[in-house]
């Protein structure tokens, strides 16, 4: 435990000294809602670092945002409204409370079967006034935010009793999106098209999120091969029928995974 406890309690003396009144001027004016996107941002990169598989940059992008989370405890603490230690008691609580399978009498079978209990969990401490989905940030992506509405409703049994419903679902959508009359309706269809996709999604344990991140990765490697391909070629890419731009996209797909 010391292993880790020293460079924590290090970490946290240094946001402290920076937030001083003889500490860091840039340090000091930051407040909750400046430090919104770089936090944003962080989280980010640590997704990158995960889809890239590079535990270097991993660790490096935890550090970092692990820095955000200690900078915004340390100016709640100085503006009297929590402190650290309450962040971690609270999250200490949080999960022996919500793992009473492994920390007191409960069972669990299967993880699914966690996952219902830990939504019945949730929902006692919400209240049962309290929707479901109320505590899903409205701040997350959309794909990311659909995928987890979806999945909280389906752990309380509303939910197709196969993933052949939801692609049927997806086709009818399709087909409203193709006859849409006007452009309000076409895009209300088209998000029903694509909260539908997601779904189908979810069925299969897919990410949506994750899988579009991907496939921007794998456009973005392509097109960027195609340029090479031109520039070796002493071709201008916008200078190509469309017909040569598909030919060049193939070739560069068989290069580039």
């Amino acid at each position: 435990m010391r292993d880790y406890l020293e460079p924590f309690q290090e970490l946290v003396g240094i946001i402290a000294r920076l937030r001083a009144p003889d500490g860091c001027p840039w340090d000091r004016k930051q407040t909750h809602e400046s430090l919104r996107e770089g936090l944003m941002e962080e989280c980010y990169e640590v997704l990158a670092a995960i889809d890239e598989q590079d535990m270097l940059k991993l660790k490096e992008e935890l550090g970092d945002l692990l820095l955000h989370v200690i900078f915004q405890a340390q100016i709640a603490a100085e503006d009297g409204d929590f402190t650290l230690a309450g962040v971690l008691d609270g999250i200490n609580r949080k999960l022996t409370s919500r793992h009473p399978h492994v920390f007191a009498s409960g069972e669990a079978q299967d993880a699914d079967q966690v996952a219902v209990k830990w939504e019945e969990l949730k929902r006692e401490e919400r209240g049962q006034d309290a929707s479901v989905l109320a505590s899903v940030p409205r701040q997350m992506p959309a794909l990311a935010y659909s995928q987890s509405v979806q999945g909280r409703v389906a752990r309380l049994g509303f939910d197709w009793e196969n993933v052949g419903g939801v692609i049927e679902k997806l086709a009818e959508e399709v087909s409203e999106f193709q006859n849409a009359a006007d452009q309000e309706q076409r895009e209300a269809e088209f998000g029903d098209m694509l909260f539908t996709l997601v779904n189908v999604g979810r069925r299969l344990g897919i990410s949506s999120e994750t899988a579009l991140r991907e496939a921007n990765r794998r456009f973005y490697r392509r097109f960027t091969r195609m340029e090479e391909l031109c520039r070796e070629r002493g071709l201008s890419f916008g200078g190509l029928s469309f017909e040569e731009q598909n030919a060049l996209w193939d070739e560069a797909k068989r290069g580039v995974i």
